[in-house]
């Protein structure tokens, strides 16, 4: 078999606050499959977007303590900045959360999507400013020509998270990580961002992280799905058996509030209670704990291990581990 296009092990980022060291991302372990995608799920302030930036160098001011993040083999963490920068950007590219501020506004929209081009393939102005162009073009914007000579304030929303996408895939690149792509966007053009991605990802053979609080694109657009809480990974496995039998109460209380067309009339959202962890002082024990229905008295003192289920499951529950069926069966 060959070896997976993307390596993260025991990944480790951690910031310096007023309250001491926040660990955002503490010992997070995946891999990407060449072609494949991968969504990332979990409340605000899981860790979701700190390891995507961490993948690429960009976590700063965040230091990256430990683990190793293998691209091809290669040890992205070990890698100075002008040979991150080689990388990020031609072999791996980001689509950043907020399409409304991700473009500079004094320069054209064309000037920025060819800017990568001229950066990695070394295209003349002219050759670069074809090729962004064309891939304008592609990712769905009318009259391409004339439109790549605009600034980014004539663009809407949904047109100009396409720009953003067309400068990610300019250089075709293996590996993309979309973050957010669909924040500030009104369903419809949301919908069409997606199959926009998922067509681009089909014709250029991209790999895609996809990091998102929308279990609902992670359904449509995922081949296997993790779920993050307090920085850590709770659970991960192919995304039809993820949603279908949850093996952590906290995953199974993101998929239960999710409204549902099968539900009753005048039948409330099942809710998690409590808010997130403060990741300065974390409780001891599991992170969910103090908010989980089925805790049992290990949660509270032992940190559960990421253990293997089978069928390329993982979950980090001391309950699930014990044997008691989250649904009761």
């Amino acid at each position: 078999m060959a070896a997976p296009l993307l390596e993260v092990e025991g990944l480790r980022t951690t910031f310096g606050s007023r309250e001491g060291t926040v660990t955002a991302v503490d010992g997070v372990s995946f891999q990407v499959e060449q072609g494949e995608t991968l969504g990332i799920v979990g409340e605000s302030g899981s860790g979701k977007s700190v390891t995507a930036l961490s993948i690429i160098g960009l976590q700063r001011p965040g230091r990256i303590v430990g683990g190793r993040v293998l691209f091809k083999g290669r040890d992205l963490v070990k890698l100075s900045r002008d040979e991150l920068r080689e990388v990020r950007g031609r072999e791996i590219a980001m689509i950043f959360q907020d399409p409304m501020v991700s473009l500079n506004p004094v320069f054209s929209v064309g000037w920025q999507v060819a800017e990568p081009l001229r950066l990695h393939r070394k295209l003349s102005r002219r050759s670069a400013f074809a090729r962004a162009i064309e891939m304008l073009g592609k990712v769905g914007i009318p009259s391409a020509a004339r439109r790549a000579r605009d600034y980014p304030y004539t663009f809407s929303g949904g047109m100009r998270q396409r720009a953003m996408i067309g400068m990610g895939l300019g250089n075709e690149p293996q590996l993309l990580i979309a973050d957010e792509p669909t924040t500030a966007l009104d369903v419809t053009i949301q919908a069409q961002i997606l199959d926009l991605l998922k067509k681009l990802s089909q014709d250029f053979g991209t790999a895609t992280i996809l990091i998102t609080h929308n279990l609902g694109v992670v359904a449509g657009m995922c081949d296997r799905v993790i779920v993050m809480y307090a920085g850590r990974v709770v659970e991960s496995g192919p995304t039809i058996d993820v949603f279908k039998n949850p093996k952590h109460p906290y995953t199974r209380g993101l998929l239960g509030s999710i409204p549902r067309l099968d539900a009753k009339r005048g039948e409330p959202l099942q809710a998690i209670e409590g808010t997130p962890p403060n990741l300065a002082r974390l409780p001891a024990g599991c992170a969910f704990h103090p908010r989980c229905p089925f805790r049992v008295e290990r949660c509270s003192t032992d940190t559960p291990t990421l253990d293997a289920l089978g069928s390329g499951r993982l979950a980090a529950c001391w309950v699930t581990q014990s044997g008691i069926d989250l649904d009761g069966n």
